[in-house]
């Protein structure tokens, strides 16, 4: 008779435990990269110099601190929820006291604080920290995490930093905090006749804020705002011939058709070399890729993306708690929204609004903030690992 082998051999237990190496996730570290690069290849061949240093700085900043933040275990955050959210608030409301001219774009928007290095934008931080705030509020009463009155808490929390930033005026982003809110809501699992309700409520305001807010003297947003969200819609008719109130969007129509196949080179992207295409450095760099790099580059692009965004809906299966679970989907819909948005207004399917293409635009506050949500991820990721090894090495003991 053969000898009984122990069930719990150290070989064994060993092999559970969690490699260094594995304690992030290489495929979105692999997306987060390839984005990356491919931004400084499109801004170093197509646009000044300038943008191709600054954001390469600015890409190593964010990396730096995507790997710090994911040798922390996210969940002590959970404390701090008043802090983030007090945060958001604070930093938001104090650009309006910023009167600097580089803080303002066309004399209307006031979205920046000036520092000596950087152009700080708070409603990109936010972000972040609104995500984890909200988060936290949402595991914070376990008991009455379903019920009217906590989805409307969820939402009023949301809503409150998105009007003040809608009012600085960043109407793009004011949306990506709606949405964000929306999306704990639903991972956490509220009823569908509450988000029903929430969506009918949403489509109200856009009707109140169009239409009948004006008929009495109130303007929610400003005239260039509704242009925006209306323009889209029907263009021929929305647009004169001469007034060039279209004008982003079809140069960006243009330049990406113009781009077929593979492209036109960095010599032939006329669009781009000439200046046809405003912000073409941040806000419209899609057309930029479609211009020079053709389908080829386009799809290349979006290939990260997808990849970007599947990997981060398998960190949020794997999260060991729902805190992990909610902010793995704050990110989730912070980055397919802005992708969907930004994407979409170049090829004429949304509103031409300032939101910028994560890791592809142009932009300190937006390299860095998409970098501390990935180093998030990844912490939830390495966490969740951790959990997992410790489990088995329980059961194998």
């Amino acid at each position: 008779m053969s000898a009984v082998v122990p069930f719990d051999r150290p070989e064994e237990v060993a092999s559970t435990e969690v490699r260094p190496l594995l304690w992030f996730d290489p495929l979105l570290m692999l997306a987060a990269l390839g984005l990356v690069g491919c931004s400084l290849i499109t801004l170093h061949g197509a646009v000044i110099p300038y943008y191709y240093q600054h954001q390469a700085m600015f890409a190593g900043v964010g990396l730096v601190a995507a790997l710090v933040i994911s040798r922390f275990d996210y969940t002590r955050l959970r404390q701090y929820r008043h802090v983030l959210y007090g945060i958001v608030i604070f930093t938001n409301i104090a650009v309006f006291g910023v009167h600097t001219s580089s803080s303002a774009v066309n004399g209307t928007a006031t979205r920046w604080i000036p520092l000596p290095f950087f152009q700080f934008q708070p409603s990109e931080f936010g972000k972040v920290l609104m995500i984890v705030a909200l988060a936290a509020y949402m595991v914070s009463r376990p008991r009455t995490m379903h019920e009217r009155r906590n989805t409307a808490r969820i939402m009023l929390l949301a809503l409150i930093p998105a009007m003040i930033v809608i009012k600085q005026p960043d109407l793009g982003t004011g949306i990506v905090y709606v949405m964000i809110g929306v999306a704990v809501l639903f991972f956490a699992g509220t009823s569908w006749k509450q988000l029903i309700a929430l969506f009918v409520l949403f489509v109200a305001a856009i009707a109140l804020a169009l239409s009948l807010a004006p008929a009495v003297g109130v303007n929610v947003l400003k005239p260039y705002q509704k242009q925006r969200l209306t323009t889209f819609l029907d263009p021929p008719t929305t647009c004169g011939i001469n007034d060039g109130t279209c004008y982003q969007l079809n140069q960006s129509l243009i330049a990406i058709g113009s781009g077929e196949k593979t492209g036109r080179g960095v010599a032939g992207a006329t669009q781009t070399k000439f200046n046809f295409v405003p912000n073409d450095q941040d806000d419209f760099i899609f057309s930029v890729v479609g211009e020079t790099y053709g389908f080829a580059g386009a799809a290349l692009v979006l290939s990260l993306y997808a990849l970007l965004i599947w990997r981060t809906l398998r960190i949020l299966t794997m999260a060991k708690n729902l805190f992990g679970t909610l902010i793995a989907a704050g990110i989730l819909a912070m980055l397919m929204f802005q992708v969907f948005l930004n994407v979409g207004m170049t090829i004429g399917i949304m509103p031409v609004t300032g939101v910028p293409l994560p890791l592809l635009s142009y932009g300190g506050s937006s390299v860095v903030v998409t970098f501390l949500a990935i180093g998030l991820l990844q912490s939830i990721y390495a966490q969740a690992r951790i959990a997992s090894a410790s489990k088995a090495r329980a059961i194998f003991a």
